[in-house]
């Protein structure tokens, strides 16, 4: 859950830089690059914390293929990936795993056609490709990313100190709820993207007039979810956060005041925001990168990335045994927004501009 916070310095593998990996040709100063670990791209929750998923998966790929896992947790996410394809550097990685709809837009309205960043998957080579539900699909045209798990953008709130949350978009805006919501900057955090997202789906191009009045209303900015959940809203800074629908499931596990942990859909709904996986275009571990794809899909794995990511599976319910603790605190909205590649394509960077715009540095 930003939950994606990129830092460097991650356990389980050192996280590489450019060293070695000087061109996209093939040349390299490592001649062993072909037998080293299968190097991953994620988000810092997935691969630190108490029980991360990532450990759990490090482990497994050990046990089962007998290889190391690398993860690579880039401060400036995907955006550094973008810029070694621009300048023809060779990405130094083999799989990313957390790459979200708006992440795949980004990276096709910087590079042209002819810069690969994601090769398109072989479906063929994949034994549970099948079970993934098909409303999660990314469904852009060169198939190159398999939804892994999926969650919902909603507003946490303190039910000690609100003795009712907000219930619309517009609600937020009522003095009641004036300088009580903590945000994430969508430049710098997916769950504050989802967020701005969703206003985008609700108010079309009035997005920034809405923008303004949250402003005008106090909300906070944090540059990322760890920031305005755990380190201001966990310390009851505010009693109103963007986060996710799921947020009960790790409450309980953390043994908190569920009072403090109430979920409020806006207009009865939450945004859906599904995290997929993807191999680069020139991974040199293919083959290992196929299979550690499969694992993510496979039962065990769909259990292990709900109860420790505290999102929702990815494949059909029948393929996955989830805890006892998911289903009897992990909430769906009612009604689910998203917007998709094909909406976010061409129009994601004209969005953000538009809001950074409200929002100088």
């Amino acid at each position: 859950m930003n939950r994606r916070v990129f830092v460097r310095g991650v356990g389980g593998g050192a996280v590489a830089g450019l060293a070695g990996c000087l061109t996209r040709n093939g040349e390299t100063d490592d001649p062993a690059v072909d037998e080293g670990p299968l190097r991953v791209v994620t988000y810092s929750s997935m691969a630190t914390g108490p029980t991360p998923a990532g450990e759990w998966l490090r482990e497994t790929v050990a046990d089962e293929f007998s290889e190391e896992v690398e993860w690579h947790v880039p401060e400036s996410g995907i955006d550094q990936y973008i810029r070694r394809a621009q300048l023809g550097a060779d990405v130094g990685a083999d799989v990313v795993l957390g790459l979200t709809a708006a992440e795949l837009a980004l990276v096709d309205a910087t590079l042209d056609d002819e810069t690969r960043l994601f090769a398109s998957l072989d479906r063929s080579r994949l034994d549970y490709a099948d079970r993934v539900r098909d409303a999660l699909e990314f469904a852009e045209p060169r198939d190159r990313a398999l939804p892994v798990d999926t969650g919902y953008i909603t507003l946490v709130y303190d039910a000690i100190e609100l003795e009712r949350p907000p219930e619309t978009f517009d609600d937020l805006l009522a003095g009641r709820f004036r300088d009580a919501l903590l945000a994430q900057d969508p430049r710098t955090s997916d769950p504050g993207r989802a967020f701005l997202l969703w206003t985008v789906a609700e108010f079309g191009s009035d997005f920034t007039a809405y923008w303004r009045d949250l402003r005008d209303n106090g909300v906070r900015l944090c540059e990322h979810w760890t920031e305005a959940y755990r380190d201001s809203y966990l310390d009851g800074d505010r009693p109103l956060v963007v986060s996710y629908s799921t947020d009960r499931v790790a409450a309980s596990a953390a043994d908190r005041d569920l009072r403090r942990h109430r979920i409020a859909p806006l207009n009865g709904a939450g945004y859906r925001q599904t995290e997929g996986v993807a191999l680069f275009a020139e991974a040199a571990r293919t083959d290992l990168a196929y299979e550690f794809v499969d694992l993510l899909l496979s039962s065990a794995a769909q259990a292990e990335l709900a109860t420790r990511n505290v999102q929702f599976p990815a494949v059909e319910p029948e393929f996955v045994d989830l805890d006892d603790r998911f289903p009897r605190y992990a909430r769906e909205p009612p009604e689910t927004v998203t917007l998709g590649y094909d909406d976010l394509r061409g129009e994601l960077d004209g969005w953000l501009g538009e809001w950074a715009n409200e929002f100088p540095e």
